[in-house]
């Protein structure tokens, strides 16, 4: 595909404004077709598909937790207007001539990438179709090993010994790269990277890293991490964490708990030992758990706070926007069924709240943001940043005004987080 089709904006740009119109135009233009008498006909159809459509939410949400939390007013909308849309072209169909029947058969497909551009835009997470398709338009990249360096905590903050060159690039640079799972067999997408400007300059210093996992379902696309930290990078000399971008998923339509199992794989140990032993290998990162960061969004987060609590001698902080609070939260019993034989007591013990009550934890940053118009995942928050401080953890708590389980409360979190980061991490003053 033309990668000019593929960066459109396609939540708030002209594509989508035309998709309205034409939605708008298509529904106009089947209703003339009728005489006034029989739109009657096409106006039950619409009310008998929006039925449909409600009937599917209903199932798929209500019953069967089809999509983990639940979902929004706008997409609801969506989703039932997509219906009716689509009942008025089946109406459209009977007993009609060609052109009516092409016109019905056009405008079904516009009904239909109208809602999903909708839905799209509701949630902000897609901004361009390459995204939405799950392509990263980031160029792939292949890194050899660096040489050893010396892997000591440094004797003062990077942000009091930097002193940037000239030739400073304005912003960082982003790329996808293969880590081998050596360790855990995982099948893992290509991970995103993410390098600041201070690693672009010809004698970079070691920086931070930050590992950060999205969302289930969700692609490793370093563009949202990019676009915070290049502004935080803007307002400090080009200082900003190396961001790997890593993929703990394999399949994006299967929620594998981020645990080993003999079902999904090994995502843990992917995580934990291969993600990790590339970095040290091929990034010019400090080698100290002061300055790493295990990070998450949504399932991600719940990712984050549970590998911060399993291995606090790797991670020294930990970032949990919106995530879960433990997991497979949304569908218990099915996980419990199905990944633990039902045993509870091992379930149980792969909660973060129960792990985090086994030891202390006294140099450990932790924060939790969660939105609050999400009382779920607001709940989750202030359950584990309670559990996380009276494990020893020095936390913050933010609840990001009306960001909803979308793009704002995954930029309001991670806002929020390098707020608290960067003076950690030696990247800015206190």
């Amino acid at each position: 595909m033309d990668s000019f089709w593929l960066t459109l904006n396609i939540v708030d740009g002209p594509l989508i404004l035309a998709f309205y119109a034409l939605s708008l135009v298509s529904a106009v233009a089947l209703l003339l077709g009728w005489p006034l008498r029989l739109h009657v006909l096409p106006a039950k159809a619409a009310v008998v598909g929006a039925a449909v459509g409600a009937l599917a939410l209903l199932v798929s949400e209500g019953l069967m937790h089809a999509f983990g939390g639940p979902l929004g007013w706008h997409v609801r909308l969506w989703v039932i207007a997509g219906f009716a849309g689509l009942g008025m072209c089946t109406a459209s169909l009977h007993r009609s001539r060609p052109w009516r029947n092409a016109l019905a058969c056009a405008a079904a497909l516009i009904f239909t990438v109208t809602a999903v551009l909708g839905v799209n835009a509701y949630y902000g997470l897609h901004p361009t179709v390459a995204s939405l398709l799950g392509i990263s338009l980031a160029p792939k990249i292949e890194l050899d090993p660096i040489k050893p360096h010396t892997r000591t905590q440094p004797q003062s903050p990077l942000w009091q010994r930097w002193k940037p060159p000239e030739e400073l690039a304005s912003e960082g640079t982003t790329a996808q790269v293969a880590i081998p799972p050596k360790a855990s067999g995982f099948n893992s997408r290509p991970a995103g990277l993410y390098l600041p400007p201070a690693a672009l300059v010809k004698d970079p210093p070691a920086l931070p890293l930050v590992v950060f996992m999205m969302g289930q379902p969700g692609n490793p696309d370093p563009q949202y991490v990019k676009t915070i930290l290049n502004d935080y990078a803007s307002r400090h000399d080009g200082l900003a964490p190396i961001v790997i971008v890593a993929d703990q998923l394999g399949n994006p339509a299967v929620d594998n708990l981020c645990l080993d199992s003999p079902l999904y794989g090994h995502p843990e140990t992917f995580i934990n030992r291969d993600v990790v032993d590339w970095a040290r290998s091929h990034l010019n990162i400090i080698d100290d758990r002061k300055y790493w960061t295990i990070a998450g969004y949504s399932h991600g987060g719940q990712c984050a706070i549970s590998f911060a609590a399993k291995y606090p001698s790797v991670w020294g902080n930990v970032l949990d926007i919106s995530g879960e609070e433990y997991p497979g939260a949304e569908e218990p019993e099915v996980n419990l069924r199905e990944m633990f034989g039902g045993r509870q007591a091992a379930y149980d013990a792969e909660k973060p709240a129960n792990i985090l009550k086994q030891r202390k934890y006294p140099d450990t940053t932790a924060i939790f943001t969660a939105s609050t118009d999400d009382p779920v995942y607001l709940e989750a928050a202030r359950h584990l940043s309670a559990a996380a401080t009276a494990a020893g953890m020095t936390v913050t708590y933010y609840e990001v005004p009306n960001g909803g389980h979308v793009i704002g409360a995954l930029n309001g979190g991670l806002a929020a987080g390098f707020d608290v980061l960067y003076p950690r991490l030696g990247l800015s003053g206190p």
